[in-house]
């Protein structure tokens, strides 16, 4: 059984380690809540069968636990109404088909480790973020004893901190439990993240989305977490919540190599309708070829400025760039033409980038992003980091000089093409990541 977080970032990679399992001969039951379930099959379009469409990965929903009034994109209460949902639906499900392991994502394996262990169930924990921030988890209790953070998780001490030296900045203020909100919300998060941390801990094993030489620092400092990324299923669907519109391959397909820049920010980045227009006017400016994923729901007041301005700025830049509302991010990703990515910073995104080694712009948004940011520009210089102003916001202006920065830096472009074969070998036959993914497989096999 495998339950992810039920965001587009956490369900994609599980999936794809679903496919993975089902390749080595298991039999995956991919447990989703009823929204996500019904997103992943109209992501699905025409193909109706779902089952086959998932390569036979069994999509079983759960209620959300939330009422139908309730606002989804509230964290704190979407948070509290998964777990009550997990904790009753997720022992239903191990009782009716007699599951022998759980893969867990990192944060809501708390959620479930009680009742799995106690139905003899073993846990495997799956973190789909950094392995860094992973361990930002892990060692709770050192971060509060070293003063970092009180004992309710209310940072102490303002700024950044290194877990060791070599590793990205962690920031007091985007710590998996750092989010919007009063002390009673702050307060909700640590509790959960604690319990995360406290199960992760205790699992039969820890796996991660990452590759060794992506985060080698900081698996010497966690060498329970085993690296097995990054993961992928090239040509098989992996549970996207909007369709993709395929028509932008054979637009990059009439672009020089290296001559595009891609835009995406993933399913949750929203910017306000001025920032909306910043980075349209950038790129632009930039006078690069662009293609740019603009989710329906990409700005909280979206629907004035994509009526008036919006659609003259599609009619301007017609000839130059490409507006969609979703894509096959890994097909353009690996996709000749794309020469810089200009990305939110979350993980599977950012890996994506690095198997096909392509340079990064970043634009981080919440959470681990700023770390992973760090990663980019800071460790493995693979990209650069925008810079916004006294305001907060990122200028056309900045767009449009950092884009150029990156898309002609060839130092940088050589890096990322040389961390991107480095994350193809950890796959290959005898790297770390097949490696430990075959011990992981042969683990499992032994005990169901």
């Amino acid at each position: 059984m495998v339950l992810p977080l039920p965001e587009q970032g956490h369900v994609t990679p599980l999936m794809e380690l679903s496919h993975r399992l089902v390749d080595h001969g298991m039999e995956v039951t991919f447990v989703c809540t009823e929204r996500t379930h019904a997103l992943i099959l109209g992501g699905l379009g025409h193909r109706t069968n779902g089952y086959e469409a998932l390569g036979g990965i069994q999509l079983v929903a759960i209620p959300d636990g939330l009422a139908d009034g309730d606002d989804r994109r509230d964290i704190s209460k979407s948070l509290a109404g998964l777990s009550w949902s997990i904790r009753g639906h997720v022992e239903e499900l191990i009782r009716a088909t007699k599951v022998k392991w759980l893969v867990a994502d990192a944060t809501v394996v708390g959620m479930c480790y009680e009742v799995a262990k106690k139905l003899a169930v073993r846990i495997a924990c799956f973190s789909p973020m950094p392995a860094a921030y992973l361990g930002t988890l892990l060692r709770i209790p050192e971060l509060i004893a070293d003063g970092f953070f009180d004992d309710n998780g209310i940072p102490k001490r303002q700024g950044a901190f290194l877990l060791a030296p070599n590793t990205p900045p962690l920031y007091t203020a985007h710590v998996p439990w750092g989010v919007a909100g009063g002390p009673e919300v702050q307060l909700t998060f640590f509790q959960n993240a604690s319990r995360n941390a406290q199960a992760a801990r205790l699992a039969d094993m820890v796996l991660c989305n990452t590759f060794h030489d992506a985060e080698a620092v900081a698996f010497e400092l966690y060498p329970e977490i085993l690296p097995i990324g990054p993961l992928f299923a090239d040509g098989k669907t992996v549970g996207q919540f909007l369709p993709e519109d395929t028509r932008c391959i054979k637009w990059l397909d009439a672009h020089a190599d290296n001559s595009v820049v891609y835009a995406a920010f993933g399913s949750t980045t929203v910017f306000d309708p001025s920032q909306i227009q910043e980075l349209a006017e950038g790129l632009e400016l930039a006078g690069r070829p662009f293609l740019w994923v603009v989710r329906p729901d990409f700005s909280s007041g979206f629907g004035g400025l994509r009526k008036a301005w919006f659609d003259e700025f599609e009619n301007r830049t017609a000839g130059k760039g490409m507006v969609v509302s979703w894509c096959a991010q890994q097909q353009v990703l690996a996709h000749r033409a794309v020469g810089c990515f200009l990305t939110h910073c979350g993980w599977h995104s950012v890996l994506e980038a690095l198997r096909n080694g392509v340079p990064m712009l970043c634009w981080p948004y919440f959470f681990d992003h700023f770390t992973i940011r760090s990663y980019i520009s800071d460790v493995w210089r693979t990209g650069l980091a925008m810079s916004p102003g006294e305001d907060g916001a990122i200028s056309k202006e900045e767009v449009s000089t950092m884009v150029e920065r990156v898309i002609t830096d060839h130092v940088i472009g050589e890096r990322a093409r040389i961390l991107g074969d480095a994350a193809c070998r950890s796959l290959a036959k005898g790297g770390s990541s097949y490696e430990n993914f075959q011990k992981f497989v042969n683990i499992l096999k032994a005990t169901l």
